[in-house]
């Protein structure tokens, strides 16, 4: 009859060094994919990442929103492409981005944390100049409204935390100008992350993890096998942004980077707290 306790106490126990180590650092989680369509994992994941404040460890969460976006542009007729994992952008879209992110996704979001018993802020980067970008070249090609961050407000993210609150962030960036950019949430979660000197960022994502050629998910890269899956053609589609985020996040001095199956409930905790993991782990 007690094992079912003693077992729960050991889970406790196995996590103690993390929570001990993690208390007051800051961790920036890119939220996307199943994790955000099925709503047991959205209430799952609005639980973890209450349960990561209220043990000391800061969240910032900046998310996606691919499945919605494509399903209003469809009901729109408008077409929609992809190149090197990143939408093609034109103003019609740019127009469905922010209203998708900023008015639908981002507040779904905010109000799922606050009834788990957070305080989270929505945000998008355009609020106060968040997030300042330029547009990108994909391939050394102009693909619209695509940008990327060229810098953070991180003075408004922490005064936010210091202040108890966990922030919301769209991707959507402005430039120079105050036009508005639809930014990958990979990247702009590696830029925030960046930005901040996280200790960790965490992706999630729709399969259990980066997989070799043979089809095995990989437990830890470091940057050299990273690349060259990447250019080994391994690692394809919506991984490169993914990998690519990971690489420039570690150069800029985020501790580690997570690459985690948003399936699995409570992979967040999973990843962090236990000794084994369930992603992988860029190093």
């Amino acid at each position: 009859m007690l094992a079912p306790l003693q077992e729960k106490a050991s889970v406790l126990v196995e996590a103690l060094p993390y929570i001990q180590r993690f208390a007051g650092a800051t961790f920036v989680v890119k939220y996307g994919g199943h994790a955000m369509t099925d709503p047991e994992a959205a209430r799952s994941f609005a639980r973890d990442v209450v349960l990561l404040r209220s043990i000391g460890v800061r969240p910032v969460i900046v998310h996606g929103g691919g499945p919605q976006i494509q399903d209003l542009l469809g009901k729109l007729g408008i077409p929609s492409t992809f190149r090197a994992g990143q939408r093609v952008t034109d103003d019609a879209t740019m127009d469905v981005v922010r209203m998708v992110l900023v008015g639908q996704v981002n507040q779904d979001i905010v109000s799922l944390v606050n009834q788990a018993g957070g305080r989270a802020m929505g945000l998008s980067g355009a609020d106060g100049q968040l997030l300042l970008g330029q547009k990108l070249l994909v391939d050394g090609q102009d693909v619209g409204r695509v940008g990327e961050i060229t810098r953070v407000d991180t003075d408004q993210l922490s005064l936010l935390t210091q202040g108890g609150f966990i922030p919301v962030i769209a991707p959507v960036a402005v430039d120079v100008e105050g036009r508005p950019l639809n930014v990958n949430a990979d990247l702009a979660a590696g830029a925030v992350a960046s930005h901040l000197k996280a200790a960790k960022l965490l992706l999630m994502t729709d399969v259990a993890g980066v997989k070799d050629a043979a089809g095995q998910v990989q437990a830890s890269l470091d940057r050299q096998q990273a690349r060259a899956l990447i250019a080994q053609g391994v690692a394809d589609g919506g991984m490169i942004p993914k990998l690519d985020c990971a690489l420039q996040a570690l150069e800029a001095g985020v501790g580690k980077v997570h690459i985690v199956d948003g399936r699995v409930l409570h992979a967040l905790l999973l990843e962090i707290f236990t000794d084994r993991g369930i992603g992988t782990e860029v190093v």
